[in-house]
């Protein structure tokens, strides 16, 4: 069914925006069952929004020169418009190292590197959506709990039996893991377990449910300051040019004649 315009016209700078544009552009912004008016006004407010930008882009002369985003895969002409626009037009501030060196100071324990740990686990495997399959194998997981609260020398013997891991073949054991290596909320376990503990409950993921037993752990040792800079350079030249991407964008719009739509509140939540 086609959908009807919730608008009037949108004209930006004298340029109007057809009700089709919208109407397609529409199709990438959800909205609640039964208002199709707030994904049209979120299209509308989108369109008006990316045709004071080209405009600024034409007026400043800019030629587009699209950009290969993957393989095969290019920009196109409008799209390399705006990129080439905020990259002239952009100027964030520069991270100041000083400040940044106060960041670190304040909070050294932040910085870390990432803990190892020496695991073993027993997976009792159930598919994400399937809600009985997963009853199933928390109850089988719980059961097998209980066991090794009262046995806990039989873990690698269970793990055998039992688990859906290939690590069953080596007595759950995992070997040495560190952050990003397992599923988080795996990892979550781990840095709340002390050595030798076995998880208190059944760690769920999307996998099914884990007992899991930690064998040892090394806390990261704190990096030094010259190692993390890098990384919270980039971060607030990362934040510095959201901001100067919306103080720029704000501005555009402010000088803007646009009329069937209010742009005030898509320039303040632009890049965020």
């Amino acid at each position: 069914m086609e959908m009807k315009p919730l608008l009037p016209p949108i004209v930006v700078n004298g340029v109007t925006i057809p009700a089709e544009r919208i109407a397609a552009e529409a199709q990438n912004h959800p909205a609640p069952k039964g208002k199709p008016g707030q994904a049209w006004k979120a299209a509308a407010r989108a369109l008006a929004l990316r045709e004071i930008l080209l405009q600024e882009a034409r007026a400043r002369g800019i030629a587009p020169e699209p950009a290969e985003l993957a393989p095969g895969q290019w920009e196109t002409e409008e799209e390399a418009m705006i990129r080439q626009l905020l990259e002239t037009a952009i100027r964030p501030e520069p991270a100041d190292e000083f400040a940044l060196r106060a960041l670190y100071d304040g909070a050294p324990e932040r910085f870390r590197a990432p803990s190892l740990y020496e695991a073993a686990h027993i997976l009792i495997a159930a598919p994400a959506g399937d809600a009985a399959a997963r009853a199933v194998a928390r109850d089988t997981a719980l059961a097998l709990l209980d066991e090794l609260r009262r046995v806990p020398r039989r873990f690698a013997e269970l793990a055998a039996q039992n688990s859906a891991c290939s690590s069953r073949q080596n007595g759950g054991l995992l070997g040495q893991l560190s952050s990003g290596d397992t599923v988080p909320e795996f990892e979550a376990a781990l840095a709340g377990m002390e050595e030798g503990e076995i998880s208190a409950q059944p760690v769920e993921t999307r996998y099914g449910f884990h007992l899991i037993r930690l064998d040892a752990k090394a806390r990261g040792a704190i990096l030094p300051f010259e190692t993390v800079l890098p990384h919270l350079r980039e971060a607030r030249e990362k934040a510095a040019w959201v901001v100067a991407s919306r103080t720029f964008t704000a501005e555009l719009v402010a000088r803007a004649e646009v009329s069937g739509v209010s742009l005030a509140a898509e320039a303040e939540r632009k890049d965020r």
